[in-house]
Parts: C-alpha cells; structure tokens; sequence
C-alpha cells in the first residue's frame, strides 16, 4: 500500500471546486512540506516529488493562475540530490510526533535494522495501548532498532527505566541519534535511558543480570533466522530474577511463514518456556500495511 494513497485526495477534490484552488493548495502545503516538522525532518525525496506533482495536477486542473510557493516547492525537491537516509514521522494519539532517520533501502551495510518494520509498529500501537504494563518497571527492548518502539514507549508510559539494545554499530549510532533527536528535553519522558551493545549469541550473564529487566519487549520480523537464538536468550533472561520475580516476557512477531513461526513457538516449549497468545484488539495508529500476520506472545518461565 503507497501511502501517497492514503491522503484523502478525494476529499480534496470536493473542497477545490466549492472553495479558491490556491488557499487550498498553501494550506495544505503548510500542513505537509512547509511545515516546520517536515523542514527540519525532510521525508523520502520521491515521496515528496510525488506528492507535490499530484497536488500541481490538482492546481492547475482548478486554477487559473499558478502558484509560485507550489512551484518553488516541487522545484526545491526535483533539484535535490537522492539521499541513502531520510526521516519518518510518526503521529502519536497524543498529537505528539516521533520523527526517526531511517534507510531508505530496506537493507544496508549488511543489517536490516535501519529501517522500521511491521512487527515494531504494531509493538508500538500494543504498548500505547498498554501503558499499565509499563509502570514502574526497567524495561529491556531486544533489537531496538532505529527505536520507535522504545521511543513511543518512553514517551507514553510512566516507567522507571528504558534500556535500548542492539549488536549493530551503525544500527547503535543510528539509535542514540534519534533519541536525542525525539526523548531530550522531551516534557513527556521522566524515564532513565540507556542503549546497551547487545549480541544475542553473545552476551554474558553478567550483563543480562547487570540490566536488571522486570519486563522485556521485542519486535520479531523473521522469526526464521532468529528462532534458536532468541529461544536460548529468553531462558537466560527468565532466570534472571528481580527482586525474586521473573521478567514478563512480551514478543511481537511478524508470522512469514505458519510453519517456521508454529517451529519457534515448540522450540520456546521444548526449553521450558511457555507462552500464550495475545488476543486482544490492537487499534492502528500508524500508516502501514496490515496484510500479514502479527502475533503477539507472553512467555513464563
């Protein structure tokens, strides 16, 4: 789904041909590419080429007379120069918005973590729903990424402390940038945080027991290569009790393949761990295509 599709173009069009084209045209321009977020936070080039080529396909089907501040936009966007990185923004229920530089290719510099993907959306949408699980607690995220979740976290939740956590270099470079850019001096987020150098394989029990998690989180995108691994961190993490309690799991995952995720969930049993399906309805509050499947899990111990 392109989301230039989802701007209400319809709904424009009706409003073009009752009211003057190029009031219209200046209000909507200021409410998308001249606004101040857009400006210091500029979205994917050709997604803004494409947007103001169709809104001067509106222009100049409803007016007469051209529009300079439209051409001076769409003349600034055709001249720039294409970009490895851009920046997304995300409109939180609050109003608020979480503006994230992220790759524009879906894979680079060998990781796919510069980018958002699916499961970390819908992750985000559960925890703005969820807030409650949050209080109090240190929260653990495994693959943070570039951070939405744990930025929207951050900023929703009344929690104690937010650990953020990858293996990546450039992913961990990525990540401390935008929460500087989206949680300093932010009035909405009195939580400690850290980013923490991750490695699944890897990692050390004196670290995990160093981070002292009572609820850890994570956005799954493909269960198949991460399955075993993930299965072995999660008994580690589980015997890591706080204040003699184990962590409250939490796992969202984008199921590719039944198959592969049906694999993973008996692997979690074979370890000991057992887990139950969240059911419950999750509204959309952010752009994205549904289409597959997301499921979200509690794991015990």
């Amino acid at each position: 789904m392109s989301l230039l599709n989802t701007f209400p173009w319809d709904s424009l069009d009706r409003e073009i041909r009752t009211t003057t084209t190029s009031d219209i045209i200046v209000d909507i321009l200021q409410k998308t590419c001249l606004h101040p977020i857009c400006l210091k936070n500029p979205p994917y080039l050709k997604y803004r080429r494409r947007f103001l080529t169709e809104l001067l396909k509106r222009h100049e089907m409803f007016a007469a007379e051209p529009l300079d501040v439209l051409y001076e936009a769409l003349g600034e966007v055709m001249c720039a120069q294409e970009e490895d990185m851009c920046y997304k923004t995300y409109l939180l229920p609050t109003g608020d918005a979480v503006s994230l530089a992220e790759n524009v290719a879906l894979i680079s510099e060998g990781t796919t973590g510069l980018v958002t993907w699916e499961a970390a959306l819908y992750l985000s949408e559960w925890a703005l729903e969820n807030t409650y699980i949050f209080k109090n607690k240190t929260v653990l995220e495994l693959g943070s990424g570039i951070g939405l979740t744990g930025i929207v976290v951050c900023r929703s939740s009344s929690l104690t402390k937010y650990i953020f956590s990858d293996c990546h270099q450039t992913v961990l470079q990525r990540l401390k940038d935008n929460i500087t850019n989206c949680l300093t001096n932010c009035d909405s987020n009195s939580a400690s945080v850290c980013v923490e150098e991750l490695d699944w394989e890897n990692v050390s029990d004196e670290q995990l027991q160093r981070i002292q998690a009572s609820t850890i989180i994570a956005a799954v995108s493909y269960v198949i290569y991460f399955h075993s691994v993930i299965k072995r961190l999660l008994s580690r993490l589980l015997n890591c009790k706080v204040q003699e309690e184990h962590p409250d799991v939490y796992i969202a995952s984008t199921v590719r393949n039944p198959q592969t995720y049906d694999c993973f969930k008996k692997e979690l049993e074979m370890a000991g761990l057992r887990h139950v399906v969240i059911k419950d309805s999750v509204p959309q509050v952010f752009p994205y295509n549904r289409a597959s499947t997301i499921e979200m899990i509690k794991i015990y111990a």
